[in-house]
């Protein structure tokens, strides 16, 4: 049996990218180049990192105190 080749392998031999222009400056292929590197990198939409917990603004606001006994002592404890 025979493997499959893997499309990375294949395309290890065949060129990126082929200048057809032969007036082509470097700047320009180079220009070339850096948008086309720029847009293949893909890499999806920026990730934002989660907010950790404790720097919620919303944790500062303090929470209503409970009535009854004991009220003002769980109002202490953490939520």
């Amino acid at each position: 049996m025979t493997e499959p080749s893997s499309p990375s392998s294949d395309a290890q031999g065949a060129p990126l990218l082929r200048i057809v222009n032969a007036d082509a400056t470097p700047e320009e292929i180079a220009a070339l180049v850096a948008v086309f590197a720029s847009i293949g990198s893909g890499g999806g939409g920026v990730r934002r990192r989660r907010t950790p917990a404790w720097s919620q603004p919303a944790r500062l606001v303090r929470t209503p105190v409970a009535h009854g006994p004991g009220g003002w002592r769980t109002s202490g404890l953490p939520r």
